[in-house]
Formats: C-alpha cells, structure tokens, sequence
C-alpha cells in the first residue's frame, strides 16, 4: 500500500473514533463548566471552593473567599450566588454543608473557639441554630434529608465515632444562635 493510501486509512480511522466518541459521549454524562469570577461573585473564585453537595436547584459549598471558610449557596439555574444573612457574620470555621433538596435548609459542621458543633440555617427565616451545644464531644460531617426534618452526623461521645440522628421536632438541642 501507498503511503498516501496509508495516510488516508488513518485518517478516516481517526475520523470514525472521533466520531465515535462524540456520539457516545452524547448519551453519556455532561459537565456543566460555570464562569471563573476573580472578584468571587460566582460558583468557582480564585479561592479554593470545597466540599460540594448539590440537591435538584441548589448547590451548597465552602469558600474561604471571604478570609475564613464560609458556606456559600449558588442556584444552579438562574447561575448565581445567593444571599445567607446572619449565617456567615460568626466567628466560625465551617466545613461539609449539606442542603435540604428545597433548598431552605443548610446543615454543616463548625468550630467556633475550639468548640465543634452541628448547625441548621433556615434560609426562609435567616435564623441559624446550633443542634449540638448540649453534646460535650466532637461531632462533624451532616448530612440532611430531602425534607430537612432529620439530620444524621459523626459524634465521639461514646469514646468512638458513632452516627446520631437529630430530628427537628421540637428537640429541647435546638438552641437558637440569632433568633429573629
């Protein structure tokens, strides 16, 4: 064979694996890429963002563009950071936030003068309560439900990690941080 056959062998075989794998791409996942904003008014900052959990519109993150690590919200429909007043004003060192699939509730863990804790913001009431001031143990990684009504954690008040269920109803542990 030629080598200018050769080469055009090649090149329809490169061709068709292109072709292949757009189209197989095409039924398969896709990655949604959001601007780069440097002055932090976006989903990614020049700031390290971690620790993502995303329900149906909302995806909830960690963001230490503000000098300390805050939780951040950003819908994923209208592409934009929403506000959190009263959450991230305190002295707090925060990390693995979850979000009720609603959005109106964030739990996340936070360490404020050597003390950790579990805390639920209420996005509809801006009212952020801590779930565990009354446990003498350290406690991290919170998870909500869809509905936002129970929240599982890590707790070491038995001397190792265990998971504990808090349910919202009425629970004498919801202390309110900031009532309104």
């Amino acid at each position: 064979m030629k080598p200018a056959a050769v080469r055009s062998v090649l090149a329809i075989l490169v061709l068709a694996i292109a072709l292949s794998a757009l189209l197989i791409g095409c039924s398969g996942p896709h990655y949604l890429s959001f601007p780069f904003d440097p002055n932090g008014r976006s989903l990614n900052s020049p700031y390290a963002e971690l620790s993502p959990k995303a329900a149906s519109r909302h995806l909830v993150f960690v963001s230490d563009r503000a000098g300390s690590q805050d939780v951040y919200v950003y819908d994923l429909i209208g592409r934009q950071l929403l506000d959190l007043p009263e959450l991230n004003s305190l002295d707090m060192t925060v990390a693995d936030p979850d979000i009720s699939e609603d959005g109106r509730y964030i739990v996340f863990a936070g360490n404020r003068q050597g003390e950790s804790n579990i805390y639920l913001y209420d996005r509809q009431l801006y009212q952020l309560r801590s779930l565990t001031n009354a446990l003498k143990a350290e406690v991290r990684n919170p998870s909500i439900s869809a509905d936002g009504s129970t929240i599982a954690f890590e707790s070491n008040a038995q001397g190792q990690w265990d998971i504990l269920i808090y349910t919202r109803a009425g629970d004498p542990l919801d202390i309110p941080m900031n009532p309104r």
